[in-house]
């Protein structure tokens, strides 16, 4: 436990001296005043780039995706940037980043070998972002990489559950269009997962509530479907058996963010969820249906 926890720590608190260190050196881009230290300095802008971005640490209690739940009290670190991309159009941006995630303890098999779990994940992400005025339109692609199995692994029986055959890696294209209905930003995405030919289907919507200058409150909802996309490990491993659930709804679930800005460019984000598990997870998820929560700090350059 010792060696996951301080292995997870030692990860989130590098991320997070990156984090400093790139904002000490980036510093924070505003309008030019007369007074010298609120002129725009940045690394960026002295170099002539075009460029913003956002790196992050975190923690969640559990670690659920699209529905799906993957590990326990996980630490993880990462970061964002988006280039206008004016050359070809004013309305053009390509964004890039990355994610590192690792649990820092999880118990599975309780009462029979009661062990511990072991997961990481690492996400590299690409997109292209046009700007109607009254929506964007994202064209995304995301390469998934599991160091330990897509299902993680254990000392004494190897692949936990062997989701999906314990897939090492995946990629996937996702095409997302967001857009604001008065003060409530909405989004629908659709996702191709190539390794297993599966489909992902999700919809969205939030609200910011402004309760002081420093603090906002986000109350938020988010729905998926999946079509053959990670649910009964048993159904798709026989060919679809009887009772076995290979298409239908992941989950919905509904979550509060409280935003909170310590600087102009420092932001620690507390949030609580509850997730309902659909019918294409309810087989496999350790629990139907439950809260969670977790904390981030992020820091924008």
């Amino acid at each position: 436990m010792m060696k996951n926890l301080t292995s997870a720590i030692t990860k989130a608190v590098l991320a997070l001296s990156a984090c400093a260190a790139l904002n000490a050196n980036a510093g924070t881009a505003v309008a030019a005043k007369t007074v010298a230290e609120d002129k725009d300095e940045s690394l960026f802008a002295l170099a002539g780039i075009d460029m913003t971005g956002t790196m992050e640490v975190g923690w969640d209690s559990r670690y659920y995706f699209r529905g799906l739940w993957f590990a326990d009290h996980t630490a993880w670190g990462g970061f964002s940037a988006s280039v206008p991309l004016k050359g070809i159009s004013d309305k053009l941006t390509f964004n890039f980043g990355a994610l590192y995630t690792s649990n820092v303890e999880t118990k599975v098999n309780s009462g029979l070998f009661d062990e511990k779990l072991e997961y990481s994940e690492l996400d590299l992400i690409g997109s292209l972002t046009y700007d109607f005025d009254f929506l964007k339109a994202t064209l995304v692609y995301t390469s998934y990489q599991f160091f330990d199995g897509f299902s993680g692994t254990t000392a004494t029986t190897g692949s936990f559950g062997a989701g999906e055959f314990n897939i090492a890696h995946t990629n996937e294209l996702g095409f997302v269009l967001t857009s604001t209905l008065g003060p409530v930003n909405v989004s629908t995405g659709y996702y191709y997962d190539f390794n297993i030919g599966g489909s992902y289907f999700e919809v969205g919507a939030d609200y910011p509530i402004k309760v002081a200058s420093f603090l906002t409150l986000i109350p938020a909802v988010k729905a998926g479907y999946g079509l053959d996309y990670y649910s009964d490990i048993s159904a798709r491993a026989n060919g679809g058996i009887p009772g076995g659930v290979t298409s239908g709804i992941t989950h919905a679930i509904a979550s509060l963010a409280a935003p909170v800005n310590l600087t102009k460019s420092v932001t620690l984000t507390p949030y609580v969820a509850y997730n309902f598990s659909g019918r294409a997870r309810e087989s496999i998820n350790t629990t139907d249906n439950e809260v969670f929560g977790g904390v981030k700090l992020g820091v924008s350059f």
